[in-house]
């Protein structure tokens, strides 16, 4: 409508209505603001800009050509290793036993245990340890692949050490290892364990060295009322992690040959393991092989392993060597074959078949190589004299 004076003007509507309604004011902006908002959404836009970029290329993952793949990087150290692995494994076997116990209220039950060991031929015999079959009243063995054989015999074992020696039926084509010279281990020379760790890790391999030569260890077994204690002497230490399962398994240098049998551990250390050498079954399982026989070749003699405090003890001349001498009973058994060669009490061994006597390397362990029957050198001394005697190994009977 228009007003007296002719002016045109506007009204807002009001809208009414029950339901509240959003207010909307308008108004009117200044040239300088119209300028700062246009500004600022430049600005915007470009850190938008700037920070999508930057997102989008570190979420952007690199790829590796097989030739940057570290895993394609192999030492000397770990071809070695891995040769040694692939060569002997077909050889290692899990062993698992059932021997059957009686409980605190007279009820029989089957224990099982689990342990390792190593064909070593072809028709079927196994060495592991002792006190993985001992006491067993059914034995098995199965191979890498999956071959299982029952009913495996348990030949015998060895009186004087943790060796117990298996025979698989009927088999004629089986892999084998290869056995070494323990006589020329070294400390510090890196070793290969293979083994069923824990019983349930089939064929685990471990890597280290050889920590220590000659060491004595009490070694037990079970628990309980069932358990039992070993002393063994001449043991190679090695940090090649040994688990409990791992025991009758081999120890091997970087050639894969067996230098030893893996029987203990420390329970309250880390690294401490314990082998066997090999050299302390190749008699018995020779003659085994041979004969069909399980004997043990015997000197027939007690001595004490020459170390600082027994050569300051007994004021002797010489470092190494095994000294005739017996705290209780003769040191040399009467009409034994030592006896018969001509060793006397007090006499000093310082070779076998001109294999020096020392640490790793006792008298028991060297001629545990031979079988009985075979006759060895002994380079003994005597009253600041050197002589040379000859003696012919005895079957060993408890």
């Amino acid at each position: 409508m228009e007003d007296k004076t002719g002016n045109t003007t506007t009204r807002e509507k009001t809208v009414t209505s029950s339901t509240p309604q959003p207010t909307v004011r308008r108004g009117t902006l200044n040239p300088f603001m119209v300028i700062a908002l246009i500004l600022a959404a430049v600005v915007a836009g470009y850190l938008g800009s700037w920070y999508y970029g930057q997102t989008t290329s570190t979420t952007t993952l690199p790829t590796l050509s097989a030739t940057e793949d570290g895993n394609n990087i192999v030492t000397a150290n770990e071809e070695s290793i891995a040769a040694v692995a692939k060569k002997v494994s077909p050889s290692v076997v899990s062993i698992l036993s059932t021997s059957q116990q009686t409980s605190f209220f007279d009820q029989s039950y089957n224990q099982q245990a689990a342990g390792t060991g190593m064909i070593v031929s072809k028709d079927g015999y196994v060495l592991t340890n002792k006190h993985v079959v001992d006491g067993a009243s059914s034995v098995t063995v199965i191979l890498p692949d999956g071959t299982t054989y029952k009913g495996v015999e348990v030949l015998g074992t060895d009186p004087l050490n943790d060796i117990a020696f298996l025979k698989i039926k009927d088999v004629s084509d089986l892999p084998v290892v290869t056995l070494g010279d323990s006589k020329t281990v070294r400390i510090g020379q890196s070793v290969v364990a293979i083994g069923n760790a824990l019983g349930q890790y089939q064929n685990t391999v471990t890597s280290g060295i050889i920590s220590g030569l000659g060491r004595p260890v009490v070694a037990g077994s079970g628990s309980g009322s069932d358990s039992s204690t070993e002393s063994l002497n001449d043991l190679i230490q090695t940090d090649a992690a040994i688990n409990s399962g791992n025991s009758g398994g081999p120890l091997l240098n970087l050639k894969g040959q067996v230098i030893g049998i893996n029987t203990a551990i420390a329970a309250d250390a880390q690294g401490i393991g314990f082998s066997i050498p090999i050299g302390a079954a190749k008699g018995m399982l020779a003659n085994l092989v041979k004969t069909g026989k399980l004997e043990r070749p015997y000197l027939g003699i007690q001595y004490l392993t020459i170390t600082p405090e027994v050569k300051e003890q007994y004021k002797l001349p010489v470092n190494q060597g095994d000294y005739v001498f017996a705290t209780s009973g003769p040191s040399v058994q009467p009409n034994g074959p030592a006896d018969k060669a001509g060793v006397k009490n007090k006499d000093i061994i310082t070779k076998v078949n001109g294999v020096e006597v020392g640490a790793g390397s006792s008298v028991a362990t060297l001629i545990s190589e031979y079988q009985p029957g075979d006759v060895v050198q002994l380079t003994v001394l005597r009253d600041g004299k050197t002589l040379t005697l000859k003696a012919t190994l005895g079957a060993y009977k408890e």
